[in-house]
């Protein structure tokens, strides 16, 4: 399976979508954090 180049090809992009996800979520939580605390109607 290793010697295939495919399966290189489906492992580089299932890992950059690995990445991609968790940088996503670091910057959606950060946005959701700030925007709460600057949102003052928010209780």
């Amino acid at each position: 399976m290793w010697q295939d180049p495919g399966a290189w090809i489906a492992v580089g992009v299932s890992a950059l979508f690995v990445v991609v996800a968790l940088i996503m979520h670091r910057v959606f939580v950060k946005i959701l954090k700030s925007g709460q605390a600057d949102d003052p109607k928010h209780d």
